[in-house]
């Protein structure tokens, strides 16, 4: 039996091994050492989540880019840490778009579940801002 490298990622909620510098493509089993998602699951997303196409060589081996990366460690956080369906994360990043949720890493991702309760925060800051004036 093999012994487990160290470097594999451990549980869904953290990452592997940082990415190599310089490098322009990954292979799959790349990606799922440095982003700690095993290879099935990225291969599920991609039918998921129609923007996450990576390129495929001559030999039909999936080819990643370091936004392809970014783009994957993005939904893992909507997955594992934010608790989100699939079709959750794929409508919240619809709405946010891909790229500004990139871009703005401390972009909320989490939506308000109950209306209600944004309401009443809205409120609640408007209340202060009257007092203030």
């Amino acid at each position: 039996m093999a012994e487990r490298d160290p470097q594999e990622a451990g549980p869904a909620g953290q990452t592997g091994q940082p990415p190599p510098e310089g490098k322009r493509y990954y292979r799959i089993g790349e990606v799922s050492r440095i982003t700690g998602v095993k290879p099935y699951v990225l291969r599920y997303w991609e039918s998921e989540f129609r923007w996450m196409a990576p390129a495929k060589s001559r030999s039909k081996q999936r080819l990643y880019r370091q936004r392809d990366i970014e783009v994957i460690q993005l939904i893992k956080t909507l997955l594992y840490e934010k608790r989100f369906t699939i079709a959750g994360a794929r409508k919240r990043l619809r709405e946010l778009g891909v790229e500004r949720a990139l871009e703005n890493p401390q972009l909320d991702l989490a939506l308000e579940v109950d209306p209600r309760n944004q309401l009443s925060k809205i409120r609640e800051e408007l209340r202060a801002i009257r007092s203030l004036l």
